[in-house]
């Protein structure tokens, strides 16, 4: 019950007590230590879950019906997590154990049905057909499992067949909306409209007794505002059907021959008999084992994470006030993208309910249908798919609930899930605040959903790497002329690869990058600040300790600052200092730019005798300082305006600001992310490895003449790096470390490596590890932008959320951006969307609850407002962003921000501390109420 409600670690904490009690039990020690591989998984610990499933099957005296339900949630997993593995790898492992899961237990539709899943999923429709065909004969067949028949149909061009599979599902389920809107979209692909028009009728018509029932049976929870949208996408297509249909002529004997049967003769005829040849050669070609029938199977618990979806479990349908329909329809939006992209496949649903056991609450889910239906106009949504198993008893099993909405609802028993949900309005939101306690101050706010866990690095794919897969060659693209540069082809490109090279950008926009040069920037504004680091000369591959003699992670730096004139100087000396080593040599002997610059001394041996002994090394490599001028703001449009136009010849996607750039929506400054900034360089200038501030993406530009040493790890394997630095004693967020090398090998971390030449314009996707090194004297510009994706808005917050985890500030204010994301755009992406939307639900609840606690403390909250470009707010004591309650306590005469959290550590009773607000709840009601999906015109099909 626990962990269907989403509180994990005291669900853990039970079952390891369970473990320790020694008296007769419903549960085995093997169920007991399978529930608690199963809760590692739902918590997405997918190494730990897999580590756990194969201990039970090293275990001599499991079960078969044990070991069966542990093939199965492996092979599963395989399908579905991708950190398991490369896809091909992973799609071979999940057949293997589904398959072993089916020879464990014959009976199981289950596992049939989730063998046809994996086969669809790898093209192999027929394979597919074959098991979901047994799975119906396993589970006294139904709607869910015949439309996806009919789905598989239509996919291969079969539309006769199509239609008798729909007519099948509709015929066991006359309410199966779905299977209502595939039969209308057969029908008007072969254009036999009127069908078309009463088959979407009979499809909204369910809609409408759907929400009819809902508000009957949960009057507490007002839904207009969520039911304004419900049927848009069905209604629109009635809509232009009846003006079709009001213009065209009544049909006639010379009309031409219809190439479907109307859907009153389709309801009457027999399956055919290709239908039943296909049934029999199915029953002959898999193991005679499973040819027996088997007891119903009820679905698992959902998981509590987002992009999840219900174990496909298809069964016999229970009829009950609707409300059994609606469960399944609330299921029917998750089915693998592999099938047709314009069908709604009833794949996924989980119809077999355990009904009467189920609480009241959980019988019927409004929101659900809410949902489902506001898929319809949306093919751009895609989930990826996961099941997980709970045995309640030997003879029940557990039921199953709406997996998108655990992405923000841990279960009936949690009082966030049941009462915070992206589908509230602003009242709700407000009326459902009201009922929480306020005798205890509220937690630290969260922008993740709803009981999601706090944010952790996660495991490295398990795949096993050859040694040329550890060196993977960069994703790079050379660009002819402008049409290549602003084609959307290149940004696809980009966002599809960790980390990319546009060759030949300058050229094919014809950039003057001489206004970045050295000097251009003495001429214009000599005196300008620079951030200097000394650091030590050493070549790309190596990090020595000057005291040790060792390699190492750790990467030491003094700051110091300077101008643009001085370190100019600097610049030009150090050039002409390498020609004087350089000159006298035999061309054999010369030290290629890049390499270590050696003392006059060493200046005869060659960087590439391998020979020379460790110390000797050593000592060549810590014998030369240099000093690397860094983060030279050039945000100022009076100081730097020819350098800041000329950069708007960029596509836009890559511009500094641009409308599609979240990070231009931020509202302030925030330098070196939504401004440019410049790093002048000489020979061995390093930048460690990091990711870029809350994980955005980031462009890089060489201006030359020298060029620039790139290492990039996916962000797949952020992970391994982190615990990489935390083997050598070194803060992954807060040190300045240079990986070493053979150590990633050693731990399956593949690196990019690269040369970037002026006029190469690097692209570091969100996410991306990344470290780099000048080979020569150059000049680089960078900045950072966030595409308006939802993966990388999701990396964005998740990685604010890890900071605050971390104590480490994040720079961009995520609550801000979000609130003006809102303002400013609409959003079609259904994921972005909820993303954005639970961001606004969770920081606007928590506003309200804050003010609903001062006030009982009896503190006056006063209207401060914000001015135009103002910074963000963060807290002067822990630095986490603070929005909109600003609690102001005078320190050393200075009126410094705090959280509530650290103002009640100053102050329980907050008795000296002013209490400010930066927004009326007016104004963020309407931008909250305001912010809804945006619909594309047509009808799309929901998978």
């Amino acid at each position: 019950m626990l962990k269907h409600c989403g509180e994990f670690q005291i669900a853990l904490k039970h079952l390891q007590l369970a473990l320790l009690y020694t008296y007769p039990s419903t549960f085995s020690e093997l169920q007991v230590k399978f529930q608690i591989a199963h809760l590692y998984e739902v918590q997405n610990k997918h190494k730990a879950a897999k580590d756990g499933y194969e201990f039970l099957l090293n275990e001599k005296n499991i079960s078969l019906e044990l070991k069966a339900d542990v093939y199965r949630q492996l092979g599963w997993m395989y399908h579905c997590v991708e950190c398991l593995g490369e896809k091909k790898e992973r799609e071979a492992n999940a057949l293997n154990f589904l398959q072993k899961s089916i020879e464990a237990d014959p009976k199981s539709g289950q596992s049939l049905y989730l063998l046809g899943r994996c086969y669809a999923g790898i093209n192999k429709v027929h394979d597919a057909f074959l098991a979901y065909r047994n799975s119906v004969e396993k589970s006294e067949g139904n709607a869910d499992t015949w439309c996806s028949i009919g789905v598989l149909y239509q996919q291969q061009n079969q539309p006769t067949d199509a239609l008798q599979a729909y007519i099948c599902a509709v015929q066991l389920d006359k309410d199966h909306k779905a299977a209502w809107t595939n039969l209308g979209i057969l029908y008007e692909s072969c254009g036999q409209l009127r069908d078309a028009y009463a088959c979407y009728l009979n499809a909204t018509k369910q809609i409408s007794f759907q929400k009819s029932s809902l508000f009957r049976r949960k009057q507490a929870i007002r839904m207009k505002k969520d039911t304004i949208g419900l049927s848009k996408g069905l209604s629109q297509r009635i809509s232009f059907l009846e003006g079709q249909l009001s213009q065209a002529p009544l049909p006639s004997i010379t009309s031409k021959r219809r190439q479907l049967c109307s859907i009153e003769e389709a309801w009457n005829l027999p399956i055919s008999l290709e239908m039943n040849s296909r049934q029999q050669q199915t029953a002959q070609m898999l193991p005679r084992q499973i040819s027996k029938q088997s007891p119903i199977q009820g679905p698992p618990p959902p998981y509590p994470h987002s992009q999840l979806s219900q174990s496909p479990i298809p069964a016999k349908r229970i009829k009950e006030d609707g409300s059994s329909q609606q469960e399944i329809i609330q299921n029917n939006v998750q089915l693998s993208s592999q099938l047709h992209p314009n069908l709604i496949n009833i794949s996924d649903s989980l119809n077999q309910r355990n009904f009467n056991a189920m609480p009241e609450g959980n019988k019927t889910s409004e929101q659900s249908v809410v949902d489902t239906f506001d898929d319809i106009s949306n093919d751009i949504y895609k989930q990826s798919e996961t099941i997980k198993l709970e045995r309640l008893s030997h003879d029940a099993l557990s039921n199953s609930e709406d997996s998108r909405h655990n992405d923000y609802n841990g279960g009936g028993a949690s009082e966030l899930s049941t009462t915070f949900k992206i589908q509230m309005d602003s009242k709700q939101l407000m009326a459902a605040v009201k009922l929480l306690p306020i005798d205890e101050p509220p937690v630290h706010c969260t922008v993740l959903q709803v009981n999601a866990p706090p944010p952790s690095p996660p495991d490295c794919p398990p795949q096993k790497l050859t040694r040329d897969q550890l060196l993977p060659p960069t994703p790079s693209v050379h660009l002819e002329n402008k049409k290549n540069a602003f084609s959307p082809q290149l940004q696809e490109f980009c966002l599809k690869h960790p980390i990319a090279v546009v060759r030949g950008l300058a050229g094919a926009l014809k950039l003057d990058l001489g206004l970045f040069s050295t000097k251009t920037l003495v001429e214009a504004n000599p005196d300008h600040s620079v951030e200097v680091r000394t650091q030590v000369h050493q070549s790309p591959d190596e990090n020595w300790d000057t005291s040790q003699g060792k390699r190492v992670w750790a990467c030491i730096s003094h700051r110091s600052h300077t101008t643009i004139a001085k370190y100019a100087q600097y610049q030009a000396s150090s050039f002409q200092d390498s020609l004087k080593l350089i000159l006298p040599q035999d061309e054999s002997d010369k030290v290629f730019p890049g390499s270590q610059v050696m003392s006059d001394s060493d200046s005869k041996d060659s960087v590439s005798n391998s020979n020379i002994n460790l110390k000797r090394k050593k000592h060549k490599i810590n014998s030369k300082m240099l000093r690397f001028g860094t983060n030279v703001d050039l945000s100022d449009e009076k100081k730097w305006k020819p350098q800041l136009t000329e950069l708007q010849k960029l596509p836009a996607f890559a511009r500094v600001i641009s409308a599609a750039n979240m990070l231009s929506h931020v509202g302030h400054v925030i330098l070196g992310m939504n401004t440019v900034q410049l790093y002048m360089k000489v020979p061995g200038s390093r930048t460690p490895g990091h990711q870029e501030n809350n994980n955005f993406c980031s462009i890089n530009i060489n201006i030359g003449p020298g060029d620039c040493e790139w290492f990039a790890v996916p962000d797949a394997y952020w992970g391994g790096v982190h615990n990489l630095c935390e083997k050598n004693n070194i803060s992954y967020l807060h040190g300045s470390w240079w990986p070493v090398l053979e150590d990633l090998y050693k731990e399956n971390i593949p690196v990019y490596r690269f040369i970037q030449k002026p006029g190469d314009l690097v692209w570091v996707n969100a996410g991306c590890v990344h470290w780099v090194q000048s080979v020569g004297w150059c000049n680089n510009i960078a900045w950072n932008v966030g595409p308006l994706t939802a993966r990388q808005y999701s990396l964005a917050i998740e990685r604010y959320e890890w900071n605050k985890v971390q104590a480490f500030k994040s720079i961009v204010p995520m609550v801000h951006l979000s609130w003006n994301l809102a303002r400013n755009i609409k959003v079609s992406d259904t994921k972005l969307f909820e993303l954005i939307k639970m961001c606004l639900l969770q920081t606007l609840k928590n506003v309200l609850h804050i003010q609903e606690y001062v006030k009982s403390k009896g503190v006056e909250i006063r209207f401060n407002g914000r001015g135009k470009n103002e910074a963000s707010r963060y807290c002067g004591q822990c630095e986490v962003e603070v929005f909109n309650v600003l609690f102001i306590k005078e320190q050393e005469k200075r009126h410094v921000v705090h959280c509530l959290s650290c103002a009640l550590k100053l102050s329980p009773s907050l008795q000296g501390i002013v209490c400010l607000e930066e927004y009326h709840l007016s104004e963020l009601q309407r931008v909250y109420d305001s912010f809804t999906l945006h619909r594309t015109q047509g009808l799309a099909y929901t998978q």
